[in-house]
């Protein structure tokens, strides 16, 4: 999950934001000379010799044209973004995290699908909603990853638990019980005080019921005093508060915990722990899977001054995102894809991730209803909250209404 592009996009400032429209106009509509193309993604492990950047070429060579990618960081890939539409140079293709979408197409540096004549039908809706703002779609999702809850199944054998009898709160909570009742550590995941701790806290206040626009709704404090009594009781170690995703990872490959709750990319990493795992969707307070937050990137199209680009553009965004070309990418990037039709074949090659793909299936976007850069001024108090409460220097209801005093401002 690439999350930290989030924090760098709202560090840019609102007159940079505004001067980001730019570069409507004086191109044409119809054609264009251009025989090179520009792609930036947040790819930067990837060489010229990997699969991925040898899919960019074909999709430029198929398109009639020379493709030029560059990857960045997340972090670096946002700023230049926002800089380069300042310049009135931003690339034809840029592949973002979902959560920087609505901040780009704010600014005025994304064209809509409709204009690209990009074809979303066959997307699901939850996962393109992370691209939507003001009834209007800014790319296309790559494909999606999201959270579980792995086990370690010699653990719970000790402590006589089930895993398949965990389909709410209440029998989770019951079988952290067991577990520490029969000398094993129970949960752990990751409470940071950052945008990775707020990804990792919206399963169980989403699935409380609770809506980010009220954040100390009784779902939301129920979902902040869920955690505090873990860490109260004992199922989960205060070593939370500092985790992120890596460190917490690193704690359940040890053995001794029973859960841990992380993403899809850890598989590989699962597979080297020695130990027997398995892994179920998060539960919902009243039981079933829980909306977990979507993680991954949307290919987009930023707007250019050459307007006659945007077809070859539309090509190069088609290909990327084609049923086959999907599988293989997804594939490659541990994601879950986009499509009910490649998810299928995701599944009938690697039957493990079926939970995946039911975990994407429930899953929605940060920024989905229709949030936007709204987002992220709830998410800081939100981690703010769940860090007080977490210490102790707030109880979990306090926590939650200062936060949301301070997501109203």
């Amino acid at each position: 999950m690439n999350i930290r592009g989030l924090g760098a996009a709202l560090a840019v400032t609102s007159c940079l934001l505004t001067a980001c429209s730019s570069g409507g106009d004086g191109g044409d509509a119809t054609s264009s000379k251009a025989t090179n193309y520009t792609i930036w993604d947040p790819y930067p492990q990837f060489d010229d010799s990997s699969d991925w950047v040898k899919l960019l070429t074909k999709c430029g060579t198929d398109a009639g044209v020379t493709v030029k990618r560059t990857g960045y960081d997340t972090t670096d890939l946002t700023n230049k973004a926002l800089l380069a539409a300042q310049q009135n140079n931003s690339p034809d293709v840029l592949i973002v995290d979902n959560p920087v979408v609505s901040t780009l197409a704010e600014a005025g540096v994304l064209t809509t699908t409709d204009e690209m004549k990009i074809d979303t039908s066959a997307v699901s809706p939850n996962l393109l909603a992370a691209g939507q703002q003001g009834g209007k779609t800014y790319g296309i999702p790559i494909g999606a990853n999201t959270l579980a809850l792995y086990y370690n199944k010699k653990v719970l054998d000790a402590a006589k638990v089930d895993p398949s009898t965990i389909k709410d709160w209440a029998s989770l909570t019951a079988a952290l019980t067991k577990v520490k009742t029969a000398g094993k550590k129970g949960i752990t995941f990751s409470a940071i005080g950052t945008e990775e701790g707020s990804f990792q806290f919206l399963p169980w206040f989403w699935g409380s019921g609770a809506n980010l626009t009220q954040l100390d709704s009784p779902q939301g404090v129920a979902a902040l005093t869920l955690w505090t009594d873990w860490l109260k009781n004992g199922y989960a170690p205060n070593s939370v508060l500092n985790n992120t995703q890596t460190t917490s990872w690193q704690e359940f490959a040890a053995g001794d915990f029973a859960f841990s709750e992380n993403g899809t990319w850890q598989l590989a990493n699962a597979k080297k722990t020695g130990f027997e795992y398995g892994i179920i969707p998060i539960p919902s307070q009243a039981g079933g899977t829980a909306p977990a937050p979507t993680g991954g990137e949307f290919v987009t199209a930023p707007v250019q001054s050459d307007t006659g680009k945007y077809a070859t553009t539309q090509k190069i965004v088609s290909c990327l995102t084609s049923a086959d070309n999907a599988l293989t990418t997804d594939t490659t990037l541990s994601y879950v894809a986009a499509t009910d039709a490649v998810q299928q074949k995701q599944v009938a090659a690697n039957p493990e991730l079926k939970v995946w793909v039911e975990a994407v299936q429930a899953a929605k976007g940060r920024t989905s209803d229709d949030l936007g850069t709204k987002y992220p001024k709830i998410s800081q108090p939100m981690w703010g909250a769940f860090q007080a409460a977490l210490s102790g220097s707030k109880n979990p209801q306090q926590a939650m209404t200062d936060a949301q005093g301070a997501a109203g401002k």
